[in-house]
């Protein structure tokens, strides 16, 4: 992968060498949905309008700076509405590119091409938009030890694409579902002292009861809270909408115990000065459910087979 340094107003940030895969019955089903939804019993301007034996030839183009994410997934999308359409992707994932670059090459069946275009397009502007923020996250990041994480605010059924364009930018993972960790948040806490529990027995509790490969993560509010929980053995201490000056105090009260993650109120103008704090990871929520779709735009040239 290339840097991202001088392709996006405010991104510097080198992108990962490897951000990883879409698990592929993820992306079948997230394509197969978005195609039916788009043209349920096909394409009726483009089977009306164009002729049968027309062949086009388009270029993806950016139209603006940014961090390319879901090149295979428009792939993808062409392929699913014709195996014969073929598409050359010219910058691969996660890297950089400049306004008015060509990012890649279609051929094929002009109505299936069509077809195939807006479908294509919504997903690859979302994801690379996804992973244009996130690289501006990570490079007001850079020099210290801190990463730059997602959460589960993502769009229903797009976690997978909108996850993968988060690696795409340089971010990290949080868990991917209620299914891969415990994260008790202040709703449960809650739930938990008004039936006379207190944090640091429940998590006790919780520690005894958890195989020894499940993650434990604990959300506080509060400094006094600190202690009681990380003594308890969690592993991941989560100090949310704690000012910078309670976060290094947070920080200095777990010394080592436990990986400190800072959450709330996270925004590309304080993320630098909460990573100077020493904390491991901040979660970013705007990384999914804020970021602005990138203006990609696919031009079409279409010209009529001759025998």
């Amino acid at each position: 992968m290339t840097s991202t340094t001088g392709a996006v107003a405010g991104a510097t940030a080198v992108a990962p060498s490897d951000p990883g895969s879409i698990p592929p019955h993820a992306l079948r089903r997230v394509v197969e949905t978005a195609l039916e939804e788009d043209a349920p019993w096909g394409d009726v301007t483009s089977e009306t309008l164009i002729p049968a034996d027309a062949v086009a030839t388009a270029v993806l183009a950016a139209r603006e700076p940014g961090v390319l994410a879901g090149g295979g997934v428009f792939t993808a999308v062409m392929q699913a509405v014709d195996p014969t359409i073929r598409t050359e992707l010219h910058v691969s994932d996660g890297s950089a590119f400049t306004a008015g670059q060509v990012l890649a090459t279609v051929s094929g069946p002009a109505r299936a091409v069509l077809r195939a275009e807006r479908v294509g397009l919504n997903l690859v502007q979302r994801m690379s938009g996804i992973a244009t923020l996130t690289a501006r996250y990570v490079e007001a990041v850079a020099g210290t030890r801190t990463r730059v994480a997602d959460t589960r605010k993502t769009t229903p059924g797009l976690r997978a694409l909108e996850r993968y364009a988060v690696r795409c930018g340089g971010g990290h993972n949080h868990r991917n579902s209620l299914s891969d960790a415990v994260l008790a948040k202040d709703n449960h806490l809650a739930v938990l002292l008004a039936g006379g529990t207190s944090i640091g027995d429940a998590v006790r509790d919780a520690r005894r009861r958890l195989g020894h490969t499940v993650h434990l993560e604990v959300e506080v509010d509060r400094l006094d809270q600190v202690e009681p929980v990380v003594a308890a053995g969690v592993d991941t201490i989560m100090l949310d909408n704690f000012t910078p000056e309670q976060l290094v105090e947070g920080v200095r009260l777990v010394a080592g115990r436990a990986l400190v993650e800072a959450s709330g109120g996270v925004s590309l103008e304080t993320v630098g000065r909460i990573a100077r704090t020493g904390v491991d990871v901040v979660s970013v929520g705007a990384l999914t459910h804020s970021a602005r779709a990138l203006d990609l735009g696919l031009d079409v040239d279409v010209t009529t087979a001759v025998d």
